[in-house]
């Protein structure tokens, strides 16, 4: 060969060998709790990211970043003991949980360092992806971009009688998408964007799939970027739940946006495809204005090498399949009983406000307040909440309590593929939201729910509220007033060491008090005058059943001051 020949070619060769394999590191797959007690410890870590030094992080129980996925069953009653062995205070929100506004973990329930809280509930929604992440004001941005961040699944009798993927980390994986930046330290920055794309704590990541129907459950983790999914070779895949579970059927897609705190489970069909492999990717170039992540600057305020452009998150390399793949999808998967717009009590207009030369986003023109109940709402009312946003940006809505379905955009119903329970709604610039939604099951005037932007440096910023759920006039008043039907009596309500409890038309046999996790926390046999001794209770909002001689039972509420 001419030598002049030999020289060109030999670098051709090794530039596309050095193309073609690109190193990857294997998509690290988070380990399982399961069962109804649950131990979660935070920690500080540090982590190999990149060649040279670690970058310190958070993690839980051990890991070095991120935490364990939770798997939880519809109906449970769970206790988790929550560890704070950070040097900061922090709380940790379960996102999208139907439970009493005092196991929330929003900000109101703060962890200080060196202490554990031990909330429990009932597991009362239905199988679906979940996530948990702290909620302290002012630091939940840092604290997620450190580390905290968790998984959980819901399973229920119905989902797990389909034919789906669900052997965890084969064919039902976890993906927690997330973009980061580092300095030359090797250290997280915290900032809107990254310029690195991390999937599980993972850079430039890699899975072994198997070559036949693969779920992948993914959330949106990141600090401001939506990621428009899609596959390297345009294929279809299969939205099959949102963020409250799943559809009524899969919905074919070849893209689907996903704003931040947004989870979405999809099937991937990959058979026959072994020894073959595509990338996951983001579309996010050419987005429209507003758009988070659609920043033309590739560097300074707003800027990252990851804006306005497509880019890979996972890299999967289909083998050989397992011994019982799924090869064919339900073509029912549900049937959901959505509300009836013709019977709301209330609709409630809330603005996504501001951001105009540099000021903060908020909603109503009004920054949040902790000491501002922005919201009243009447238990078991249907409300409609009507989002409009006139602000300079998108922005990720979610409501903690409930899950809601949208109604429309700009008046136009939403696709298939969002037509499902959610608890986070993207709203662009200049778009109208409508929902409805229904306040069931807890009312407690004491302790409020929230509602925000899940884009962190917005909800740091005052993009907030918060509403309180109350009985109507006939149970629990607004100032906290409980009476009982069929003549039970409970006084004073709010009480603290002594209730004096009362039934007309009989002698009371017995009084069990029930917390709002459905469990019966004491039993007790009142005194001759009726009192009951409660000064072991913590302070809450309880349910009291109290059976007569007869054994008629009559259930009031009261709270423990």
């Amino acid at each position: 060969m001419n030598q002049r020949f030999l020289l060109p070619l030999l670098l051709f060769m090794i530039t596309a060998s050095a193309a073609i394999a690109q190193p990857y590191n294997t998509l690290w797959i988070p380990d399982t709790l399961s069962g109804t007690t649950f131990a979660l410890t935070m920690n500080a870590a540090t982590k190999q990211f990149r060649t040279g030094a670690v970058t310190n992080t958070y993690g839980y129980n051990g890991n070095a970043y991120l935490g364990p996925t939770l798997i939880m069953h519809k109906g449970d009653s769970v206790q988790i003991h929550v560890t704070n062995n950070l040097m900061d205070s922090t709380t940790l929100h379960w996102h999208g949980f139907h439970i009493p506004a005092m196991m929330d973990g929003g900000p109101h329930q703060p962890i200080p360092p060196g202490t554990t809280w031990s909330p429990m509930f009932r597991i009362r929604n239905n199988a679906a992806t979940f996530w948990y992440h702290p909620h302290l004001h002012m630091m939940t941005e840092q604290q997620m971009m450190m580390g905290l961040t968790g998984m959980i699944i819901v399973r229920d009798d119905q989902e797990s009688a389909l034919a789906l993927p669900r052997t965890y980390g084969v064919d039902d994986i976890p993906l927690i998408l997330h973009d980061r930046r580092f300095d030359n330290s090797n250290q997280l920055v915290q900032d809107t964007y990254g310029d690195s794309m991390l999937v599980n704590g993972t850079l430039s990541a890699q899975l072994a799939a198997p070559a036949q129907m693969v779920r992948f459950r993914v959330l949106n983790a990141a600090s401001e970027r939506a990621y428009n999914i899609g596959f390297s070779d345009n294929r279809t895949f299969y939205v099959i739940g949102t963020d409250g579970g799943l559809l009524n059927a899969p919905v074919p897609v070849t893209r689907k946006v996903l704003g931040v705190g947004e989870r979405v489970e999809i099937i991937v069909d990959f058979s026959g495809q072994s020894g073959q492999s595509v990338d996951l990717m983001a579309y996010n170039a050419g987005q429209k204005m507003g758009y988070p992540g659609s920043e033309p600057q590739a560097s300074g305020k707003f800027g990252s090498a990851l804006n306005n452009r497509n880019f890979r998150m996972l890299h999967i390399a289909v083998g050989p399949s397992t011994t019982a793949p799924i090869t064919v999808l339900p073509k029912q998967l549900t049937t959901i009983t959505f509300l009836d717009p013709t019977a709301v009590n209330v609709t409630r207009q809330v603005k996504l406000t501001d951001g105009f030369n540099g000021s903060a986003f908020r909603f109503d023109s009004t920054s949040f307040n902790m000491e501002v109940i922005n919201k009243t709402v009447h238990l078991n009312d249907v409300e409609i909440w009507e989002l409009k946003n006139i602000s300079a940006f998108s922005h990720t809505f979610h409501i903690h309590d409930v899950e809601f379905n949208i109604l429309s955009r700009n008046g136009v119903a939403p696709n298939a593929e969002e037509h499902g329970w959610k608890d986070v709604a993207l709203v662009n610039m200049n778009e109208t939201v409508r929902f409805i939604t229904r306040f069931e099951d807890f009312a407690d005037p004491e302790h409020p729910y929230m509602y925000h932007c899940h884009i962190g440096f917005h909800e740091d910023g005052g993009m907030m509220g918060q509403f309180v759920v109350v009985q109507s006039p006939s149970g629990i008043a607004e100032g906290g007033i409980t009476t009982g039907g069929s003549g039970l009596r409970i006084a004073p309500n709010p009480a603290t060491d002594l209730l004096t409890v009362r039934i007309n038309g009989g002698d009371i046999a017995k009084v069990q008090i029930i917390n709002y996790a459905g469990m019966i926390v004491t039993e007790r046999t009142p005194s001759a005058n009726g009192a009951v001794d409660i000064a072991g209770l913590p302070a809450g909002l309880y349910f009291l059943r109290a059976t007569d001689t007869r054994g008629i039972s009559r259930v009031g509420k009261f709270i423990r001051m």
